[in-house]
């Protein structure tokens, strides 16, 4: 079983390739979730994930004969990226199969840089599946996205960089997909700090790791928002390392990772994807597990398809009651609209949308339910906008 000298050798490896990224405390956080929150700044590598370390450190031991025959690797995007960007530093070919759902800003990213993109399959298997047979028929290396022992002693570089950083930490909470990174991690981080937790977290739409390791048989589902951790199967190297040396799976649920996205962006004014935020949502999901901690978070990737993370953006602002949709009751008059306005107005919400309706209502032929989708400051604002409207005979209420 991988051991912490593989680790460190990966790192020698890895030095001046990629990028040591920093592992500092979140204040503000902290106070949210009640415990000390440090991030690990993966999103920042130059592909914005850390899947670049485990990439590098497979293809830098390549003989002569591999490297002549050039690679192909299955990924969703963020391995695809890793592996792309660094054949095309060491000069080799590099074909990536990638699943048809992909996000577009992976897929042109990868071949941004210099990879062959195939698009193939609906799932992971289905595009794993493809690259085997891809590999035996062009005689390329297969580049496995987690199990493989050198990809994951490159992961765990990760953990080496953080506990020289932030030698205090209790617990490191980290996504698991396939478990190439928490496996990796928990290697380095159990034989450098024995009593140190570690604490994997997938979405309970793929819990296929929870299921293997727990022995529970809960269902696949079929998206997820961190599609960076949505594996149906799981690695056998690191399904064996994860029952010897992490304590704990949890999962979380998508509203928890959506909300996680949002506070990255607005408290830290940094951008992940939904897989980089899972360790995030794992304690604001279960704050009493970390209650006091000295938590190590991993950014695990940056890469979020721009039109997912504004319907991310808008959602939480509805779920924080700064983007509200009230119900006003009036009778259709002129004249009518331009009070209701007002009156918001002058309570300080600003309004988003209007929509009238007439015929689909219950009320008087002669009323008209006026639908108002408002701007505001949070949920007493809200409250504040109504209560003015009410003051003046309007019937308002949420919608």
């Amino acid at each position: 079983m991988l051991q912490l000298t593989d680790i460190e050798a990966a790192a020698e490896r890895l030095s001046g390739q990629v990028l040591d990224t920093p592992c500092v405390e979140s204040r503000t956080l902290s106070q949210l979730v009640g415990c000390r929150v440090f991030l690990k700044f993966e999103n920042l590598q130059y592909t914005a994930s850390f899947k670049e370390r485990g990439a590098c450190n497979k293809l830098a031991q390549l003989s002569e004969e591999e490297r002549a025959r050039g690679v192909v690797a299955m990924s969703a995007g963020n391995h695809a990226q890793g592996v792309a960007y660094h054949a095309q530093r060491l000069g080799l070919r590099a074909v990536i199969v990638m699943p048809r759902f992909t996000p577009g800003v992976k897929v042109e990213r990868t071949r941004g840089f210099g990879a062959e993109v195939v698009l193939h399959g609906d799932s992971l298997e289905a595009s794993r599946a493809h690259a085997y047979e891809l590999a035996e028929r062009e005689g390329l290396v297969f580049v496995h996205p987690y199990d493989d022992e050198a990809i994951v002693a490159g992961q765990g570089t990760v953990a080496l960089e953080m506990l020289r950083e932030q030698p205090g930490l209790d617990t490191l909470v980290i996504a698991i997909g396939g478990g190439g990174l928490i496996s990796g991690m928990a290697t380095a981080a159990k034989a450098i700090k024995p009593g140190i937790q570690v604490v994997g977290v997938q979405t309970q739409r793929f819990p296929a790791m929870y299921n293997a390791i727990k022995g529970t048989d809960l269902p696949q589902g079929t998206s997820t928002i961190a599609e960076g951790i949505a594996v149906g199967t799981p690695g056998e190297i690191t399904q064996a390392i994860i029952r010897e040396r992490v304590d704990d799976l949890l999962l979380v649920d998508e509203g928890d990772i959506e909300q996680a996205i949002v506070m990255l962006l607005e408290i830290e004014k940094t951008l992940v994807e939904g897989a980089g935020a899972a360790g995030l949502a794992a304690l604001i999901k279960h704050p009493e597990r970390f209650k006091g901690q000295n938590v190590g978070l991993v950014l695990c990737g940056g890469n979020i398809d721009p039109l997912l993370l504004a319907s991310i953006i808008e959602r939480g602002m509805v779920r924080a009651g700064r983007l509200a949709r009230i119900q006003v009751n009036a009778r259709d008059v002129p004249g009518i609209l331009a009070r209701i306005t007002t009156i918001v107005a002058d309570a300080g919400a600003n309004v988003d949308e209007v929509h009238h309706q007439r015929a689909f209502t219950l009320l008087a032929a002669q009323n008209v339910s006026i639908e108002m989708v408002l701007q505001t400051r949070g949920r007493e604002h809200v409250a504040e906008v109504i209560r003015a409207l009410q003051a003046q005979g309007f019937e308002g209420a949420l919608a």
